[in-house]
């Protein structure tokens, strides 16, 4: 028996077999959870819909995260599938590449405004949504984030800001949420090469310093990240909350 047994998790962010959401999904499927999975548009549907079923996800929906119309869909048929939730995972983000190219300083209104959106704000929209199911069984929300919300990398520009916002979202919803007994974390994890990373340019050096200079001397892999996302969802994450977990080799503590 696994520590998630009989838990639902709905995990939106899937987007192939080497996302970080699906190493979550299938580390609380290892656990014993019942999975729900999304997708955004028919060409991440027909990634999905097999992956879904490999790990016999009782729920399979459409939903865009700046759409309150699908997330209001999404979650009337959670409710209808299970009746309550016990683990919502974001594994959200968006900013247009042009947007993770050149200067910050270029950024306009609308790619600003996008990269919030839906890689903040969403998880404000989903928190709210889920909450009185979330409520009725003591659930806990994940998010994942990036150091990038701390210091400045190259090509990631509007992204590293929307991440610091999601990580003070974190915070401002754990104190709300908390008196109903909901948890909320995000994960910072290191470079890890998935289809999203393929967009920073510089991805590869990223990746090459992570390794050479992190305490470990390794790159972590979606597989770390799926496993501290189970726990943290189960009994060894029940008195956490508000926090920013940093799996990334040690990397964070260094200075120079």
């Amino acid at each position: 028996m696994g520590h998630l047994d009989g838990k639902r998790a709905l995990i939106l962010g899937v987007a192939n077999e080497r996302s970080i959401a699906w190493a979550i999904a299938r580390a609380m499927q290892a656990e014993g959870a019942h999975l729900g999975l999304t997708y955004v548009g028919d060409a991440l549907e027909r990634r999905v819909r097999p992956l879904a079923e490999k790990v016999g996800a009782d729920v399979l929906g459409a939903c865009d995260v700046t759409r309150d119309e699908d997330i209001t869909a999404l979650v009337d048929e959670v409710e209808k599938r299970w009746g309550s939730l016990d683990i919502l995972v974001h594994a959200i983000a968006f900013a247009r590449r042009e947007d993770l190219a050149g200067s910050f300083v270029e950024t306009d209104r609308e790619g600003f405004r996008l990269a919030l959106d839906v890689s903040a704000y969403s998880l404000v929209a989903l928190t709210r949504a889920t909450l009185p199911l979330l409520a009725a069984s003591g659930g806990s929300v994940l998010t994942l984030t990036f150091a990038g919300s701390e210091r400045v990398f190259p090509n990631y520009n509007v992204m590293g800001v929307a991440k610091a916002a999601l990580e003070a979202t974190v915070r401002y919803l754990a104190a709300d949420i908390g008196p109903q007994g909901v948890r909320i974390n995000a994960i910072s994890a290191g470079p890890i090469k998935t289809l999203s990373s393929a967009g920073i340019r510089n991805i590869r050096d990223m990746l090459k310093h992570a390794e050479s200079r992190s305490p470990l001397g390794r790159n972590i892999d979606a597989d770390d990240v799926g496993r501290m996302a189970a726990a943290l969802a189960g009994p060894a994450g029940s008195g956490i909350t508000g926090e920013v977990l940093h799996v990334d080799g040690g990397l964070n503590i260094l200075g120079v």
